[in-house]
């Protein structure tokens, strides 16, 4: 019989890995928090209706990629596969907009879509997003664009360029779709099936398409750039007026309309030249229908989303996490196996993490995995020259040793750890090396 695997596209993340993974989220989490988001956590299913209310029929999501399954009461449940449209559900039924506005929230959690994978693309992905709900004012729509630029900068996100776009709003754009829908029309003989379907649904999703010869149509299509209301064009300039004294220089590109149908206005996409053809990194927009859509009163939003695999792969290096900082204790003797347990655990309960063999090693083997494990300091038993009551403190870093009270070790560990008492350059030291006692 075969082993058991993970399914397909989906993956384990081994403890190293997800140490590293831990420390991205960290890292975001700094910066969310310079900019006053803050943390939010959604389920893993919604009801369907959301997001086909939400995100669009018409969308690639929605049409191929949602895991979607009816429960034990009959009722339609899909596992979410993007998150806007969740905390823009949890905004309107916890009643936020009575909070001041905009609210401003990130979360980090999975994401399930049934796509082909990729490097970098996963049908059970992660993702780190922000949502700021509650405010039109283009000084937002510049800040969610110049937080990610910022999270991208702190990770040493490499080759990354800026794409921005604006899609105009209620009042403008149905005009343009229409003048998009004739033009393609015009050319349905060199379009593709999913193009020739989305002229009647959302003509604006053809620009999603990476068939040539439909991307040779589009080149000479109608942009919207054109056809935008005053009202649009103030806020597109105003936006990136704001993004470019930011230090920003976003490119502007007539094809980006993002994935959901939610966008209107600002859209932006960052791109690394780290991650070949398929070079998104992260990117979001404006989607000011979409809290009324789903049931809310009407509510201006904007955001992005971004996902953890590919920051990982666009990095320059993989973060340095930092190793143990506290304590190992190692036993010379299997009678201080029940002491070293307790030393132990008195110095966690001191706030102080502490390890110790599990596995029956020698002294010179939990000698070895002291160093392995990264801890700061071994604290050693059982030793013959030891007074009773004492133990002796290794600095593993530096190499002095010195013996002290166990009664003392756990708040004086931890106030070293600390910074508060520097370790002692006098201690005495003992007087048979560690090899030796070995």
């Amino acid at each position: 019989m075969s082993s058991p695997r993970a399914p397909k596209g989906t993956y384990d993340l081994l403890p190293d890995d997800a140490a590293e993974r831990d420390a991205i989220v960290a890292t975001a989490a700094r910066v969310f928090s310079a900019y006053g988001y803050r943390h939010v956590v959604t389920p893993e299913f919604e009801e369907t209706g959301l997001f086909e209310r939400g995100v669009g029929e018409a969308t690639d999501i929605v049409r191929k990629e949602m895991y979607t399954f009816l429960d034990k009461g009959d009722r339609s449940l899909t596992l979410r596969p993007e998150g806007t449209a969740p905390i823009c559900r949890a905004y309107v039924e916890h009643g936020m907009h009575k909070l001041p506005q905009p609210v401003k929230l990130w979360y980090y959690c999975p994401m399930f879509r049934y796509e082909k994978p990729q490097a970098g693309r996963y049908r059970e992905h992660y993702q780190i997003g922000a949502e700021a709900i509650g405010s039109a004012d283009p000084a937002v729509d510049a800040e969610v664009v110049v937080m990610l630029a910022a999270i991208f900068s702190e990770l040493g996100v490499e080759g990354v360029t800026l794409n921005m776009n604006s899609m105009g709003d209620a009042q403008c754009r149905p005009a343009y779709v229409e003048k998009l829908r004739e033009y393609l029309r015009g050319h349905e003989a060199e379009l593709c099936g999913d193009c020739l379907e989305r002229i009647d649904i959302n003509p604006l999703r053809t620009f999603d398409c990476k068939v040539e010869t439909c991307r040779a149509v589009l080149d000479e299509a109608p942009r919207i750039s054109d056809h935008l209301c005053p009202e649009c064009s103030e806020h597109f300039d105003a936006v990136l007026a704001l993004v470019r004294a930011a230090g920003l220089e976003p490119n502007l590109d007539f094809r980006l309309v993002r994935g959901l149908d939610y966008y209107t206005r600002t859209t932006f996409e960052f791109n690394s030249d780290r991650l070949g053809a398929q070079s998104g990194v992260g990117g979001g927009g404006r989607y000011d229908g979409l809290v009324e859509q789903i049931g809310g009163q009407a509510t201006p939003g904007v955001g992005w989303g971004s996902g953890l695999e590919r920051i990982s792969l666009a990095m320059r290096e993989p973060l340095a996490v930092p190793a143990s900082t506290g304590v190992y204790v190692v036993a010379f003797n299997d009678d201080d196996r029940p002491t070293a347990f307790s030393v132990a655990e008195r110095l966690r309960r001191s706030g102080v993490p502490a390890q110790l063999d599990l596995a029956g090693r020698s002294p010179k083997g939990q000698l070895k995995q002291a160093g392995r494990s990264g801890a700061r300091y071994a604290v050693l038993l059982g030793l013959e020259e030891l007074a009773d009551g004492d133990v002796r403190l290794k600095d593993l870093a530096g190499g002095g040793e010195e013996d002290v009270a166990a009664a003392d070790l756990p708040a004086l560990v931890a106030a070293r750890m600390a910074g508060a008492v520097a370790p002692s350059s006098g201690a005495p030291q003992a007087h048979r090396s560690l090899e030796s006692e070995a």
